[in-house]
């Protein structure tokens, strides 16, 4: 009847990690930044399992019997972006980073890319996604010429209004795409940007769809797939797998609606494995450098984190945790290379410091040990720290 629970608050780092210059992250700290940003954050229940015990956090105390265990886990993949840091939550650690292109894709991709998609193409630079298009929008429509851009992420976006290019036309380009960019151009995703309304009113719709690689080898997702129990995605989990690894799944970009469907599967599910992303602390907050919704969300998320815990069984497993951090702080408006923090908790737990993991990887491997399913091999589990 073993039961695991990951939660990932998508973005919500504690902390620059040493090789953090490298990524030009000095001094980011998503968590102890925002709390310091707004003179202390509010987080409860979050405090009594431990959060507060992992680093400095104002407002945030650091407890004498936390409720879960807690530290905080290094990234050993190179690169900062959430298909690596989710990967390698799951017991995937990549060799080489996901290529991007601050000044563009290369020529040769773009005119093949035209050339199986038929249309020629405009942009291709990176830019903010609401900006691209109130700046090319018009232009797209009168061309008929799908927008191409990226960002600091390892991404390709395409970018159509609905008017000019149905839903199903513009996920086409998306698959060609896809297929086209593999090898040393296999970019982490492909993703579909719809807009819809007037110049200079334009705005990007619900439909958004992205186009990932599939992982290089088989993911906790995979192996406990493949070992009889049921997996259930939620938030954007469906798409950072490929959609593969999972028996069903619920796709949400809002936090709250994600906490309910992860109730909703602890009510549906006897024995398995539940992941959950949440994603707006990177998409809505940490991107824009939105610091007060960003604080919101988190004492919104601490109050979703206990209706969670009210509906676990006794011997559920749950692991809150994060993929990388995203400091709303700081000029940058990127992904940040930090420590992401780790809470475990189980009815008999110990409260026990995990210290300072070498390894997102720590957290499947344990997750496996505990449901007794074998294949993971990266990481070390650190179970014992957890139950007594």
């Amino acid at each position: 009847m073993a039961r695991a629970i990951v939660l990932i608050l998508d973005g919500v780092g504690v902390g620059e990690l040493p090789d953090a210059n490298s990524y030009n992250d000095q001094g980011s700290n998503t968590l102890g930044n925002l709390a310091r940003a707004i003179g202390g954050l509010k987080l409860p229940f979050l405090e009594n399992l431990g959060l507060g015990n992992i680093i400095d956090i104002e407002g945030v105390k650091r407890v004498d019997k936390p409720k879960a265990s807690f530290g905080k886990m290094a990234e050993m993949s190179p690169g900062k972006d959430s298909t690596t840091g989710h990967w390698e939550l799951m017991g995937v650690i990549l060799k080489r980073p996901f290529p991007v292109y601050p000044r563009g894709f290369p020529e040769g991709i773009i005119k093949e890319f035209e050339q199986r998609i038929g249309y020629k193409t405009i942009g291709n630079y990176p830019a903010s996604g609401t900006e691209i298009i109130k700046k090319l929008g018009e232009e797209h429509i009168k061309k008929k010429a799908p927008i191409v851009y990226t960002s600091a992420d390892s991404v390709f976006q395409i970018a159509c209004h609905i008017d000019v290019f149905s839903l199903d036309e513009l996920y086409r380009f998306c698959e060609i795409a896809r297929d086209l960019l593999q090898g040393d151009h296999g970019v982490a995703r492909v993703i579909a940007r719809p807009f819809a309304g007037t110049a200079p009113n334009f705005y990007r719709t619900k439909d958004r769809k992205d186009f990932s690689l599939k992982p290089p080898e088989p993911t906790l997702l995979d192996r406990a797939k493949d070992a009889g129990f049921e997996v259930i995605a939620i938030g954007k989990v469906d798409d950072i797998f490929a959609h593969q690894g999972y028996t069903k799944s619920y796709h949400s970009v809002n936090n709250l609606e994600c906490v309910d469907f992860v109730i909703k599967s602890l009510n549906e599910l006897n024995n398995g494995l539940i992941v959950a992303n949440f994603v707006q602390f990177d998409m809505d907050w940490g991107h824009r450098n939105d610091v007060k919704n960003f604080a919101k969300g988190m004492e919104e998320m601490d109050n979703g984190i206990e209706r969670i815990v009210r509906n676990l069984s006794n011997e559920d497993l749950l692991f809150i945790t994060a993929d990388h951090g995203n400091d709303p702080t700081t000029p940058s408006t990127d992904h940040s290379r930090e420590y992401v923090p780790v809470l475990a908790y189980h009815q008999n737990g110990m409260g026990s410091n995990l210290g300072v993991r070498k390894t997102f990887s720590d957290l499947a491997k344990t997750a496996a040990r505990y449901m007794n399913i074998t294949g993971v091999y990266n990481g070390e589990d650190f179970l014992n720290l957890i139950i007594k």
